[in-house]
């Protein structure tokens, strides 16, 4: 097995991991939520690009930050991927999801302590029908996941390969599936604000379809990649 691939024996402490998982994820909804609701209060100062652009860079700036402790999954789908890849502790995964939840849902109390005023506190919903932002965040899942496995080291998303590249993809996604579905593909991200809106008639979607389309990238990866696996 090569070193691209193995599950490295010198991993961090499990607690420092954690710590690390939540502050990743809770800095990504903080501001890439913040971001969503003050573009609406402010009548739409930051403009989509810009929104998209918070949610690329902030991630961007999470891999570079906890990229080398925990891998800066910072999303419960990313983490169940990298599971399914084989380059991932299965022990270590419901600690992860659950501090990323964590993560998520303090996020966005804090930006509704911010903007009490806040409708959806940046939340994802379908703007279309719900099977049509189901196969999207599935199929944009996917994608970031294939590049997220093609260019990390291990279970671990760290370097400025990894960072410029997952950031990019986020960016772009954001762009033109935004309008549509949220780009989400992230449970964690959409948990927060549907829940502390009380808004989750459609927060299945968001569970649901992201941890598909992260397990459906993992055969994929290994079919293109399968001359580098040995």
């Amino acid at each position: 097995m090569s070193d691209h691939t193995k599950i490295r024996p010198t991993a961090p402490p499990l607690f420092q991991c954690l710590i690390a998982e939540f502050c990743g994820t809770f800095g990504l909804v903080f501001i890439g939520t913040g971001a969503l609701v003050v573009n609406e209060i402010t009548g739409g100062d930051i403009t989509h690009v810009g929104v998209s652009l918070t949610f690329g860079l902030t991630v961007l700036a999470m891999i570079y930050a906890f990229g080398d402790v925990s891998g800066a999954h910072i999303n419960p789908a990313v983490t169940v991927g990298f599971w399914a890849s084989g380059r991932f502790e299965g022990q270590r995964v419901p600690g992860y999801i659950l501090v990323q939840c964590a993560g998520g849902m303090a996020a966005s109390g804090a930006v509704r302590m911010l903007f009490p005023a806040a409708g959806s506190l940046g939340g994802t919903t379908p703007s279309g029908s719900d099977s049509q932002s189901f196969l999207l965040e599935l199929i944009l899942t996917l994608i970031l996941m294939l590049v997220i496995l093609s260019v990390s080291f291990g279970a671990k998303e760290k370097g400025l390969l990894a960072g410029v590249a997952i950031g990019a993809v986020i960016t772009i996604e954001a762009l033109f599936g935004g309008p549509i579905s949220g780009a989400s593909m992230n449970p964690a991200r959409s948990l927060g604000p549907a829940v502390l809106a009380g808004k989750i008639y459609s927060l299945w979607i968001y569970l649901i379809a992201p941890i598909i389309g992260a397990l459906l990238a993992v055969p994929l990866y290994k079919v293109i990649h399968c001359n580098q696996e040995e």
